[in-house]
């Protein structure tokens, strides 16, 4: 009795103190660079593999093809930050007739 008693304490303290923290846990996904960096190594494996017929194609084959794939996947994040900044700047430009961030200059008249 006393056992069971124990582990049901100890079974309801665990429960309890992890649901505290599962709100705080948030699932963002993979990035551009993460997702090219796999892509590319797996498809660099691939054919790493088959060109050299060994376990070593396949690791050189998987480092060059994850190296490519990031740099690929970074400048796909580039391209799309700078899609959605324009549409910001133009969507602020027809609300407030300038641009963020941009001084508006009166001519004075002296």
């Amino acid at each position: 009795m006393k056992k069971l008693l124990l582990y049901s304490g100890i079974l309801t303290a665990f429960l309890l103190s992890t649901g505290n923290f599962a709100h705080a846990q948030e699932h963002k996904g993979i990035s551009d660079q993460g997702k090219g960096a796999i892509i590319g190594g797996a498809g660099g494996a691939i054919v790493g593999g088959i060109i050299g017929h060994n376990v070593g194609g396949a690791l050189i084959g998987g480092a060059v093809g994850a190296g490519g794939g990031y740099i690929i996947g970074n400048e796909t994040r580039k391209h799309k930050e700078k899609k959605r900044l324009a549409a910001y700047r133009e969507a602020y430009y027809q609300r407030h007739g300038h641009y963020p961030n941009a001084y508006v200059y009166q001519k004075r008249k002296h």
